[in-house]
């Protein structure tokens, strides 16, 4: 089974890479953004025809949240047009899709975790581009399903995990919001879930193509920010701000918290605590 990969030098993409051994029945194909361009659909289709490809994962995102209030075209290019390209290419050849969402497709008014059914209102460009992007999906008949995920971080890339590290090794004491809740999500653990599915042999489920995936547990930017200082051995006091004494381009939600009990369900799968994965992925910057 031969397996195209999107975004593959992000997080999520890197992380696929490196599980991707624990699979010998899949072939990936990995390209960056030079090699293939996700946003021209002629290239992607001429990519795609002759490779004899059975599934995409596309972890392709513009996830500048603040960045896109001011660049909502190219956010909206990547996030929403390119996946509609993914959706024909994934309906022309019969593949399998599965394309990775946001908690910012909600306002974070809830006071309960949401669920797949539950109404989106999302507050700023990055999560309107990347609503449009999940109804590219959920308008089509394609062989596709859209997992939402919240608060990635990984051993790749620039994340809150690493920043924080960073941060804390050079500053005595860092203010951090506490007045978001929500769920981190180490993207090894995603990556698993999403080779787990589309391993799977038969048709995805069209009937249930949303999905909601993050760690097990509630907490919040700071709280989060705690756990990683303690883990890591970290001296740096931290002090809890609310949102407004840290004002940003994009307004965040307020509770994000996302209810996995669909996902657990269908596909059978154990979600660790956030604080379990943290304590890994620390462990993994540490040692490398």
């Amino acid at each position: 089974m031969k397996i195209l990969v999107t975004g593959s030098t992000g997080q999520l993409g890197s992380e696929i890479k490196v599980l991707s051994s624990a699979y010998p029945e899949l072939e990936f194909v990995c390209p960056n953004s030079k090699e293939l361009d996700i946003c021209n659909q002629a290239l992607l289709n001429d990519f795609v025809k002759d490779q004899g490809f059975q599934g995409i994962i596309n972890c392709a995102g513009y996830t500048a949240v603040d960045k896109a209030e001011q660049n909502a075209g190219i956010a909206g290019l990547v996030n929403a047009k390119a996946v509609g390209h993914l959706v024909a290419v994934s309906q022309r050849y019969q593949l399998k899709l599965i394309h990775i969402s946001t908690d910012y497709v909600f306002d974070g008014t809830s006071n309960r975790p949401y669920t797949e059914r539950m109404p989106v209102c999302p507050l700023g460009a990055y999560g309107k581009t990347k609503r449009a992007g999940e109804m590219e999906i959920m308008y089509s008949p394609s062989n596709s399903i859209i997992i939402r995920t919240s608060w990635l971080y990984s051993t790749f890339g620039n994340n809150f995990v690493k920043t924080m590290l960073r941060l804390g090794e050079e500053k005595d004491s860092l203010s951090v919001v506490y007045d978001q809740i929500g769920t981190p999500t180490y993207a090894r653990d995603l990556a698993q879930v999403c080779l787990d599915i589309i391993s799977k042999q038969g048709r995805i489920d069209t009937k249930g193509k949303l999905y909601h995936y993050s760690n097990e547990g509630v907490t919040s930017w700071y709280d989060f920010a705690q756990a990683i200082m303690e883990m890591a051995n970290i001296d740096c006091k931290l002090s809890p701000i609310e949102s407004k004494d840290f004002p940003t381009a994009a307004k965040r939600p307020a509770y994000s918290v996302l209810n996995k009990a669909k996902i657990k369900a269908d596909f059978c799968i154990e979600i660790p605590h956030w604080r379990e994965s943290l304590a890994e992925c620390i462990e993994k910057i540490k040692s490398d």
